[in-house]
């Protein structure tokens, strides 16, 4: 099941990586670039959704819901084998040298 899922999360980043790369920047003209009214809205004009914008949503859900499924996979598998230190001998206890008394003061003589 690991697998599988590992495989279709290199699939859909890989598709993800390729339709991102296809798409233009919402002010890619050359006015933009210096500073031309080739833009009106702060975040480019609103336009219908794309078949790329579609298919990067959708991959960006994809990628999520993998990354997480994979994630909990990691974890489930960690609380089964136990812990990395779950196997070691603990560390030799340092003994602390007990306070000495100070010795009687000699009687005088």
């Amino acid at each position: 099941m690991v697998v599988l899922v590992t495989v279709i999360h290199v699939v859909v980043c890989l598709f993800l990586i390729i339709v991102v790369l296809l798409q233009s920047g919402q002010s890619a003209d050359i006015a933009a670039a210096f500073g031309g009214m080739g833009s009106q809205t702060a975040f480019g004009t609103r336009t219908a959704a794309t078949v790329l914008s579609k298919a990067t949503t959708w991959a960006a859900i994809m990628f999520m819901v993998t990354s997480i499924t994979l994630s909990v996979f990691a974890t489930r598998h960690a609380n089964r084998t136990g812990s990395v230190l779950e196997g070691s001998r603990p560390a030799p206890a340092k003994s602390v040298p007990m306070p000495q008394k100070p010795s009687a003061p000699a009687p005088n003589r």
